[in-house]
């Protein structure tokens, strides 16, 4: 079984350029076969969950053809009103798959898709997504670990959505988008990759405005014209890297970003005493000779400190002097990485939806397991930052959502390798000294 496994205890430094945003990515392939015409998408990461996603659109009709690793040209004329059902051992194990609902009940107000899956990090009712199927006209039922959702034809209306749900925003703001009439969604998400899908739909004809403020509007149009879009950088890939300076009192520049949707990010960075540097396309983070303090930390739906970034800044907390505290407020599962954490020295308590931090001087070398994407790449930071070796295991999940992530870790100077067998992770132990 793969594994990473790395000697850590070394400052990281250099500059890492930033994929495509992965939530923002599987939003934009959905929407992509909306269109009867071609639409080429650029800056893709090629990541698992992705290739999963283009792996779902082919098996319902949808011509794929992969011009390089990061970019792709989709087609959905091939797929037909018969043809909608998405379903296969793989697209089980991603939540975006139910993006295909929304996509195919706008354009063929027929969709039946496989319940979702992902990462168990908690509760992701689908309730909101129903309640805006239902407004705009479609019926929705669920049996059999398949939900349908169909209409005669879908009208448009004003939804508010009880809670904010990036997930219930994008489905009910593409199938609204082919509806007919106006549509009003009050209390949307706000976060980045909404506005990216939104921009997407815009260029292929659609009539949406507000997307990055809690009301969109949207005026329905009767179909789509292809397009060329490139998708922005990843926001989590980006604060991840961020993070893994301040742990290893590093000094990291990461390229191709949008600063402003790293603020809750470098605000805290900074509070707790790494030195921020922003620039057009990317942000430096300095934390050499730096003695880091604590602080506390709210989960928050955008702009807010996001749940994607709160394993990763938990590994940099337990490394800060005095007590910090992580409020959880989105995902109630979000603290499964702390028994593991705790094999490398860290000292964590959890009560409820709260984790209490009291730092230490240094993490030591540990055997690990990811419980979860982002926590997987927030122990390999650990890792990274340990004295000693240490090895992560259950890595695809990792690789659901980074690109080549050791090669990057690799060239800012880190000591990490993937290996698939105890011979070869003796040799790598043997190899780094």
């Amino acid at each position: 079984m793969e594994r990473f496994v790395m000697k850590g205890g070394r400052p990281l430094n250099g500059e890492v350029v930033i994929g495509g945003a992965k939530n923002a990515s599987l939003g934009v392939l959905a929407a992509a076969v909306m269109a009867d015409e071609p639409c080429l998408i650029e800056n893709m990461p090629d990541v698992r969950d992705t290739n999963v996603m283009l792996q779902a659109i082919e098996g319902i009709g949808g011509k794929v053809e992969r011009i390089d690793a990061h970019t792709v040209k989709i087609n959905g004329a091939a797929i037909s009103k018969d043809n909608t059902v998405v379903d296969d051992e793989f697209i089980r194990k991603i939540r975006a798959s139910y993006y295909l609902l929304g996509a195919l009940l706008g354009k063929y107000k027929k969709a039946i898709v496989a319940l979702p899956g992902g990462c168990d990090i908690g509760s992701r009712p689908i309730d909101q997504h129903i309640k805006g199927f239902t407004a705009l006209g479609a019926k929705v039922e669920i049996g059999h670990g398949m939900i349908t959702a169909e209409a005669e034809r879908l009208t448009g209306a004003h939804i508010y959505m009880d809670v904010v749900s990036v997930g219930a925003t994008i489905n009910v703001m593409m199938a609204a988008a082919l509806a007919e009439g106006r549509t009003i969604i009050e209390n949307a998400a706000k976060e980045p990759h909404i506005v990216d899908v939104a921009n997407f739909l815009n260029s292929m004809g659609a009539n949406i405005k507000g997307a990055g403020t809690d009301v969109i509007r949207i005026r329905g149009v009767e179909k789509f014209h292809g397009s060329t879009y490139a998708i922005i950088p990843d926001q989590i890939e980006a604060g991840t890297f961020m993070t893994l300076a301040a742990a290893t009192r590093g000094d990291i520049t990461v390229r191709n970003v949008i600063p402003k949707h790293l603020e809750a990010i470098s605000a805290k960075l900074n509070e707790i005493g790494c030195t921020i540097h922003e620039y057009d396309d990317a942000v430096r983070v300095d934390a050499r000779e730096r003695t880091l303090k604590n602080t506390q930390i709210k989960t928050l739906p955008y702009p807010g400190f996001p749940t994607d970034m709160q394993p990763q800044m938990a590994v940099v907390m337990a490394l800060s002097e005095g007590t910090s505290i992580i409020t959880e407020s989105i995902f109630e599962n979000r603290f499964r990485y702390v028994d593991e954490l705790a094999r490398m020295g860290a000292k964590i308590q959890v009560e409820g939806n709260t984790a209490i931090i009291s730092g230490i001087s240094k993490y030591t070398g540990a055997d690990m397991v990811a419980p979860d994407l982002r926590a997987g790449a927030a122990l390999v930071i650990a890792g990274l930052a340990a004295e000693g070796y240490s090895a992560v295991e259950n890595i695809e999940l990792i690789q659901r959502g980074y690109e080549h992530f050791e090669e990057k870790l690799q060239d800012l100077g880190a000591s990490i390798s993937l290996v698939d067998s105890d011979k070869e992770e003796q040799k790598f132990k043997l190899r780094v000294v």
